[in-house]
């Protein structure tokens, strides 16, 4: 309440938790809106729900607009969204054209809150995102805690310095195992992340042109979206679109999501992690893509706030591990080499 999102007198603030599980957190935080004189809403939903959805809405009610979780978006000054997952395999039966679809027609009310509105997103431990991890309850809350209560002021000073140097370059080059890719970034502001949007944090992010991307990726990391997990995926760029797409396990899957729409085969983010309190892969995107010595790319909709320009009802983000034999490269000179900065 008081590092990311700074609520002040007066303001609104909607706190969403995926499921039950969260309620000592959602009560936590809903006293701390009310101290800071804030007014709180609550938005608690049932996991089950979201099946029972997929399973019985007809046509009609797939491409239903909200028109009222869009006017609460654009009025709310605040948003806390809370994953608190009973079962992170919940949709895995789910048809992957009708996720798309609503997608689709949620994305309004997704870019009234992304790009309008101050807004965090944060994991509460519970068994199942424990056990995506390998982990016990009691090591996945200390798992947590290591990558959330670390020293931001520090990471800000790291990430304020590599968007210095991003800002002034034209070009990054990921050379790895099986990968070699370079996109361009002439001209497109990068962000730096230090704990204000997500929690944990600890990234620098950017949109790069959309028709630059040359080269091939392969990405050692399960990628998983929307509930469904892709090993061993393998893409080849050309002009910056997707032209060839494999993968070992949910090619399937995988090939559906890229067909969701034109901009879906376009990257819409490269993100470079710098968080080093993430000490292991966890199969969860929020602490993933922030783990130090690693980039993520993501399939889909881009950022404005930098720079981007490719739309999609889709954002996937896939992790490419550097800490083992990778260069990232700037201009040619190498600015990080198995996973440790060189600036």
């Amino acid at each position: 309440m008081n590092h990311s999102l700074q609520v002040k007198k007066d303001e609104l603030v909607l706190i969403n938790s995926s499921s039950e599980l969260a309620k000592p957190l959602v009560l936590a935080l809903y006293r701390e809106v009310l101290r800071a004189g804030g007014h709180p809403y609550m938005n608690i939903g049932f996991e089950e729900a979201t099946n029972i959805f997929y399973k019985e809405a007809g046509e009609a009610q797939l491409l239903h607009f909200p028109k009222i979780r869009h006017y609460e978006a654009k009025n709310m000054d605040c948003v806390v969204n809370i994953r608190a997952p009973i079962n992170k395999k919940a949709l895995s039966s789910v048809d992957p054209v009708k996720m798309g679809r609503r997608a689709k027609v949620l994305r309004p009310i997704m870019d009234t809150i992304v790009n309008k509105k101050r807004w965090v997103l944060c994991n509460y431990p519970t068994n199942a995102l424990a056990q995506e991890a390998d982990m016990s309850l009691e090591e996945y809350e200390q798992f947590l805690y290591g990558a959330t209560n670390i020293d931001w002021n520090r990471v800000r000073k790291l990430t304020e310095k590599l968007k210095r140097l991003l800002d002034k370059a034209s070009e990054i080059r990921i050379v790895g195992e099986d990968t070699d890719l370079t996109l361009s970034i002439k001209g497109r502001p990068a962000i730096p992340c230090w704990g204000e949007r997500n929690m944990p944090d600890g990234e620098v992010f950017l949109s790069p042109v959309e028709d630059s991307a040359e080269g091939y990726i392969y990405y050692e990391h399960p990628a998983i979206y929307q509930g469904r997990e892709v090993t061993g995926i393998r893409l080849r760029f050309r002009r910056g679109r997707v032209v060839e797409a494999r993968a070992e396990k949910g090619e399937e899957f995988l090939l559906s999501m890229l067909s969701t729409d034109r901009g879906a085969r376009y990257l819409g983010e490269i993100g470079i992690g710098v968080n080093y309190g993430i000490k292991k892969f966890s199969k969860d995107i929020l602490f993933d893509e922030k783990i130090g010595g690693t980039v993520h790319l993501a399939i889909g909709k881009s950022y404005k706030e930098a720079g981007g320009r490719n739309i999609s009802a889709i954002h996937w983000d896939m992790i490419k591990d550097l800490r083992k034999g990778g260069t990232l490269y700037m201009d040619g000179k190498p600015i990080q080499k198995n996973g440790r900065f060189l600036i």
